[in-house]
């Protein structure tokens, strides 16, 4: 199956209803954090004057989206001898938190981070460092975020690379088979192994399969139960998939948008063709409804009328022009004659 096809199918409200910081923050990898010794995986996304972060330690996920009002208010309790607008001091908070949540802060680095936990319902993360030789304090304060949120972010592409890792598994195991077949066929036709030591077994699905579950998996999970397991191969891993199937699923939105707008239902429910030119009719102006369109329609028949109903209907600097017309015309007095008669008998 295809990738932006399976996208679809598990992520069907990813992108809709999203602002722009959702879509960046989803092709963010999840890095792993140690504050406090203890161990977390985070995602940031820092704008202009804005941010939201997310962080999870496997059993919660707490979050946290501060506009420029916020960031400026936030600012002022915390520093109350800093006065200065948003992007003043915007760009240094951005060069200090962004390692220290990052994993990559340097330990001669004159910031400081903290983690404090008040239960499950708030997480706050202390930043200490100098801004213009004078101490500069934030802090994130993160609340748990919904449920909707955890899914978009860190459940439905966990699943996804799950099964691509395993459509890979299921690839490799069908070259290993091919592998043996080949060395077969050499063996068969004469070749020799001249060194003995890289001799190997032909390979069982079901055996390793067995031999993992067995041996393998009760290794690893006997020694790395604290490591959230997030590595830089994974990392690479989660942006290549999402920004890859993002832009697919871009690109076959926009086609299906563009075909539905190129049909679009009149007032009857019929599909009319947008994009044709309108090519009025001569008598439509005629058959369109509105007041008078009884009396409009029987001048139109009427032998009487007709040389005033083409009069009328020229554009208004024809009309000007005639000052030369005989008044006694027989054709133009008549019908007006027979009209006011009508009319005011």
């Amino acid at each position: 199956m295809e990738l932006g096809v399976i996208w679809d199918t598990w992520f069907p409200v990813v992108m809709e209803g999203s602002g722009v910081p959702d879509e960046v923050l989803l092709e963010r990898p999840w890095l792993p954090l140690n504050i406090s010794g203890r161990q977390l995986l985070a995602k940031t996304w820092f704008g202009d004057a804005e941010y939201c972060i997310l962080l999870t330690d496997m059993q919660c996920v707490w979050q946290e989206r501060m506009t420029t009002t916020a960031i400026q208010s936030r600012a002022q309790e915390l520093n109350k001898r800093l006065h200065a607008p948003v992007k003043a001091f915007f760009s240094h908070l951005c060069d200090v938190a962004q390692p220290c949540l990052s994993g990559h802060q340097h330990t001669q680095s004159e910031s400081q981070i903290t983690l404090t936990c008040q239960e499950v319902e708030k997480v706050s993360v202390r930043l200490k460092s100098e801004l213009a030789g004078l101490p500069f304090h934030w802090e994130f304060h993160c609340t748990p975020a919904p449920v909707t949120t955890v899914c978009s972010q860190l459940m439905r592409p966990l699943l996804f690379i799950s099964r691509l890792l395993q459509n890979q598994v299921e690839q490799l195991e069908g070259l290993l088979v091919r592998k043996d077949a080949e060395i077969q066929d050499y063996r068969e036709n004469g070749a020799t192994l001249t060194r003995e030591r890289l001799r190997t077994l032909p390979f069982e699905e079901q055996t390793y399969r067995d031999d993992f579950l067995t041996q393998t998996l009760p290794q690893v999970c006997s020694g790395q139960q604290e490591d959230l397991g997030f590595d830089t191969s994974l990392q690479h891993l989660y942006t290549t998939v999402i920004t890859h199937v993002n832009a697919r699923t871009h690109e076959r939105k926009l086609s299906e948008r563009h075909a539905s707008q190129e049909l679009q239902p009149d007032a009857n429910g019929q599909e009319v063709d947008q994009a044709a030119d309108h090519i009025p009719t001569p008598g439509e102006g005629a058959t369109r409804s509105g007041p008078g369109d009884g009396d409009r329609e029987q001048s139109l028949h009427d032998p009487a009328c007709t040389a005033e109903t083409k009069v009328s209907d020229k554009p208004p600097q024809h009309q000007t022009l005639p000052d030369t017309a005989d008044p006694a015309d027989p054709p133009c007095s008549r019908p007006k004659k027979k009209k006011a008669k009508g009319l005011f008998s």
